[in-house]
């Protein structure tokens, strides 16, 4: 009876010093844990955020995101003041305005270290909304404003951003760079096959596209009115189309176009009758131009004659028909 306790005694001793090793190798293996996301990480494709990017200034105005790992109480969401600080919980206000966001990463680290609050911190930065990185569209957009330019960016990656063009809009696109440098553009009616126009965008440019010039046509034609030119510059001819064509009585030798400059109302004589008969050349058209088609009163008292004359051998011939 003493040997089978003994044995039982030691069996348990064994079982104990088993479990006990087991629970210090245990204690011992490192958790894994999820690595942190690098200061120069790209935020997920869902995420609205930008870039944490080391060549990314931070400005009075940005809205940024601070993630402090491991410690979700200390993250937070906010917006560089005017005077360049941000406020963070324990460390107080921080200057980060003109720091790259991995300059203001180390600073905030080190505050939090320094102060005793957290024990090496890592800290993240991400740009919500950058004044300083941001490219302006102005005029003929669908959704006009800053949009952020982090990274490389092109002209027609920014208007589709902003909802393309509008129906208004002309083919004159102005960009101003922060410099003051000023760069214009002519472009074409399928976007799609102006690679040439496509050119890179900088933060701080300003993108202004232009409205669209109109050109009226009036007089003696079929449908007088304003129409919107597409290009830069739209010929007589072109507007004539627009406008329906002449009528029969139109006088097409004494069109005239009349142009507002700075010293007044210019009169510009076109032949029309020899330009549509190939005789002349086109004469070009700028926005704000009024083509002026007169009528002649020599045409129309002829056709009113004409018309007379046919009305009475019709009553003639009606009358000889039925006696």
């Amino acid at each position: 009876m003493c040997g089978r306790y003994r044995r039982f005694l030691l069996r348990s001793l064994y079982i104990l010093f088993v479990g006990m090793c087991c629970l210090r190798l245990m204690a011992q293996t490192p958790a894994v844990a999820e690595a942190p996301q690098p200061a120069n990480a790209t935020a997920s494709p869902s995420s609205p955020r930008l870039l944490a990017n080391s060549n990314v200034k931070l400005g009075i105005g940005d809205l940024i995101e601070i993630a402090v790992f491991g410690v979700p109480e200390l993250s937070i969401k906010t917006r560089i003041s005017g005077s360049g600080d941000i406020y963070l919980p324990l460390i107080d206000y921080v200057h980060v305005a003109d720091l790259t966001t991995d300059e203001a990463q180390e600073l905030v680290q080190k505050r939090l270290e320094d102060g005793g609050f957290v024990r090496g911190p890592h800290v993240s930065i991400f740009v919500d909304e950058s004044a300083a990185q941001a490219v302006t569209l102005v005029g003929e957009v669908a959704r006009p404003g800053p949009y952020p330019a982090i990274g490389d960016r092109r002209l027609f990656d920014l208007l589709s951003a902003a909802g393309g063009l509008t129906d208004k809009a002309g083919r004159t696109v102005t960009i101003e760079h922060r410099g003051g440098e000023k760069v214009e553009l002519q472009l074409s009616s399928n976007l799609t096959e102006d690679t040439q126009n496509n050119v890179d965008v900088f933060p701080g440019d300003t993108i202004i596209v232009s409205r669209a010039g109109i050109v009226y046509v009036v007089g003696d034609v079929q449908h007088p009115s304003g129409f919107m030119m597409e290009d830069s510059a739209i010929s007589v001819l072109k507007a004539l189309a627009l406008a329906g064509g002449s009528t029969r009585t139109s006088a097409l030798n004494k069109t005239k176009i009349l142009r507002q400059t700075p010293t007044g109302i210019q009169e510009i004589p076109v032949d029309l009758k020899k330009v549509l008969y190939a005789k002349a050349p086109d004469v070009a058209m700028v926005k704000g131009d009024v083509l002026f088609i007169p009528g002649s009163g020599a045409k129309a008292a002829a056709y009113r004659t004409a018309d007379a004359a046919m009305s009475l051998s019709t009553a003639l011939a009606v009358v000889a028909a039925h006696p």
